[in-house]
Order: structure tokens, then C-alpha cells, then sequence
């Protein structure tokens, strides 16, 4: 037998299995020891995977979580002045209990940094807080304006359907009373095609129309809005012919106007 092989039987090679127990199979005996040599080394390749600062703060959690004792030089005195383990400090016994908890300090930004970012992440949240508030309420205040302007556009729409109803009825009722000219232009509906002049008779209509332009000029220095044309015609028409469009009715006189009609106005038929 070689000098590098072992012998099974030697002491060298029983020293290295201390658990040896009578009765157990040497190759159980074998495998315990394969198997605790195996975590040992798994346990040491987890320990060199760790990074200095996880060390250290696990050293630093394993201290921080036993009391401390009277070894410790502080404590020790806290004890001869008088001081019991539980007691709050001072001289009532009102004061702290607990240690002052440590903040470590991870990063490598200069001391207030934290208060800084903080304070900072605070504000672009107000920031956007606000930005979302102000939008909501551009949304509501457009959603508004546009219901009130859909609701104008239908009460323009109305106004002017009831002012060419009342432009029909004008004309219509004024050819009966043998009225071939309106009291204004806008009684009757608009006429598209015009009738033809015969060149004898220009100047005069030159004539006219330049009265009447003069005429128009002081009308229009307050222009009319289609409400009004509305108000001015059924007025007329009311006090004229004692018609009233909304109820599509002529009445006999003013009496049986005022008794049978609701009123003047669109609403007061609805």
C-alpha cells in the first residue's frame, strides 16, 4: 500500500469522522458527512455573495435587537444614578423609554437632500392636483357654454320661425283690408324677384328711393333684432286685426281677444 492512499482503519482517518456510532453502516456515516460538508460549503459561497453594506446591516440589526446590558458604559451609569430597565428617563420617570431609533443614511446625497426631494415631490403634486382641477373645470364650463348656446341657436330658431308665420300672416290679412303696401318693409316676407320699371319712371323712383334711403338711415341708427321685429308685428297684428299667431285665430274684436287669448307672447301658449 501506497503512502497516498488512506487507511480506512488508521486513526488519521477515524479523527476526521467524530460522530461514529456503533451500529451504523459506513456508508450512512459517509453520507451525514458528505451532506454537512456540502451546506458548510454552500453557507460560506452564500456569505462571500453578500455585499459589504448588507453585512453590515445585518451586524448592526443582530446588535440593535438584544438589550443592552451592563457592560455598556452608559447604561452603567444610568444605573448608578438610579436608573431600572423599563423606566422612563428623567427625573419623574416621564421621559423617553425607547432608545432614539436610528436613521441610517443610505445614499450619497449631502445632509437635507431628503427634506428637499421631498418637498419637492409634494409641490408637482399640488401642481398636478391643480392642473387636473383646472381642467375639470374648463370641461364643465365648456360643457355649460355649449348647452346654453344650443339652447340660444333654438330660441333664435323659433324666433324666427314665428316672425315669417307673422310676415304671411301680415300680408295676407292686409291684401284683405285691400293693403297693397306694407307699414314697413319687414311685415311681409321678402319678395326675391322684382318687378320691372319702365325707363319714364326712373327719375321719379330715384327720387323716392333717395327719400327713403334718408328715412332708413334714422331707422337703422337702432337696428332691430328679429325678437323685436316679433314683438312689433303681433302687436300690430293683435291691435290691427286682432289676430294672434300662436293661437292661428282672428277674433271678432278686442274684447274677444283679450277674454279668448292666453296672452302675447309665445310662452303664455305653452
Amino acid at each position: 500500500m501506497s503512502d497516498e492512499e488512506d487507511d480506512y482503519m488508521s486513526d488519521a482517518f477515524l479523527s476526521k469522522i467524530q460522530d461514529v456510532k456503533p451500529g451504523i453502516p459506513m456508508a450512512k456515516r459517509v453520507k451525514e458527512a458528505m451532506k454537512k460538508e456540502i451546506q458548510h460549503t454552500k453557507k460560506n459561497v452564500e456569505n462571500r455573495q453578500k455585499t459589504i453594506k448588507q453585512l453590515e446591516q445585518e451586524s448592526r440589526e443582530s446588535v440593535l435587537q438584544n438589550t443592552l446590558s451592563n457592560e455598556n458604559k452608559g447604561f452603567a451609569l444610568l444605573q448608578k444614578m438610579g436608573y431600572k430597565a423599563g423606566q422612563g428617563l428623567g427625573k419623574q420617570g416621564a421621559g423617553r423609554v425607547e432608545p432614539i431609533p436610528l436613521n441610517i443614511k443610505m445614499g450619497r446625497e449631502g445632509i437635507g437632500m431628503e427634506e428637499v426631494k421631498k418637498r419637492k415631490a409634494e409641490e408637482e403634486l399640488q401642481h398636478y392636483h391643480q392642473k387636473v382641477r383646472a381642467k375639470q373645470q374648463n370641461e364643465k364650463q365648456s360643457m355649460e357654454d355649449y348647452r346654453v348656446r344650443v339652447r340660444s341657436e333654438r330660441e333664435e330658431r323659433k324666433i324666427e320661425a314665428d316672425l315669417r308665420r307673422s310676415q304671411r300672416a301680415c300680408e295676407q290679412l292686409d291684401n284683405q283690408k285691400s293693403v297693397t303696401v306694407p307699414r314697413e318693409d319687414w311685415y311681409w316676407p321678402k319678395v326675391d324677384l322684382e318687378e320691372e320699371k319702365n325707363e319714364g319712371e326712373e327719375e321719379e323712383e330715384k327720387e323716392e328711393e333717395e327719400e327713403e334711403e334718408k328715412e332708413e338711415e334714422v331707422e337703422d341708427a337702432v337696428e332691430l333684432t328679429s325678437m323685436d321685429k316679433l314683438q312689433i308685428l303681433t302687436s300690430y297684428l293683435r291691435g290691427v286685426h286682432f289676430y294672434c299667431i300662436w293661437c292661428g285665430t282672428t277674433y271678432n274684436d278686442e274684447d274677444d281677444l283679450c277674454s279668448n287669448c292666453p296672452g302675447d307672447t309665445a310662452a303664455d301658449h305653452d
